[in-house]
């Protein structure tokens, strides 16, 4: 599992802010979670600030986007297409080849609960498929406690990307006592969709 024990404190002081208003080290007041300008905001500093927010809005306006690539299942398409790419650049030891074939197994599965709006169940999904996909691109180096901290120092936005993929782990257990809307839990999923794709 990715490390969720990361310290807010280790996160770049200049992000801090940003980080904790998406996943508040307390967790959500009930049957609420992080604001829409949140996820934003935290989008923004990862980069995918456009994306994001013309992802957001094809998701909730009455009028689709223009764009093609904003209309949801275009753009999980583009997703998927993506991420079996990054998949099969990563160089492993051939022990370890069953490891691409498992993570690609796992990516229809959950862009169908994405489609059908299941989106804690998708968070779950979503969960692993980033661990298996730091394993990929990190080997072991990504089983360890300083993981998130050894991606800091190798690009700020990369950790920024891994200690969000840590704290969805903690969301799933937050989320049991303080359940959380499905709107934010979207809204979470969608930062993460947009980076891979973008990546």
């Amino acid at each position: 599992m990715l490390s969720s024990s990361l310290s807010i404190s280790k996160v770049p002081e200049e992000y801090r802010q940003i980080a904790e208003a998406l996943f508040p080290y307390e967790g959500f007041p009930p049957a609420r979670g992080p604001s829409i300008e949140a996820a934003k905001a935290f989008a923004g500093i990862l980069g995918i600030a456009a994306d994001y927010t013309r992802l957001w809005e094809g998701t909730h306006v009455d009028t689709p986007p223009v764009d093609e690539h904003y209309k949801i299942p275009h753009f999980l398409a583009h997703f998927q297409n993506n991420l079996d790419l990054l998949i099969q650049k990563t160089w492993i030891e051939k022990a370890d080849e069953g490891c691409k074939e498992r993570l690609q197994d796992r990516i229809p599965p959950f862009i169908a609960k994405i489609e059908q709006g299941q989106y804690q169940k998708a968070l779950v999904d979503f969960s692993r498929i980033l661990e298996e996909l730091a394993y990929l691109f990190f080997g072991v180096q990504s089983q360890k406690e300083d993981f998130t901290e050894y991606t800091f120092r190798i690009d700020t936005q990369m950790g920024l990307f891994w200690w969000y993929g840590g704290q969805i782990g903690r969301l799933q257990k937050l989320n049991l006592d303080c359940p959380v809307d499905a709107e934010c839990l979207k809204a979470i999923l969608l930062i993460g969709l947009c980076y891979l794709t973008n990546f």
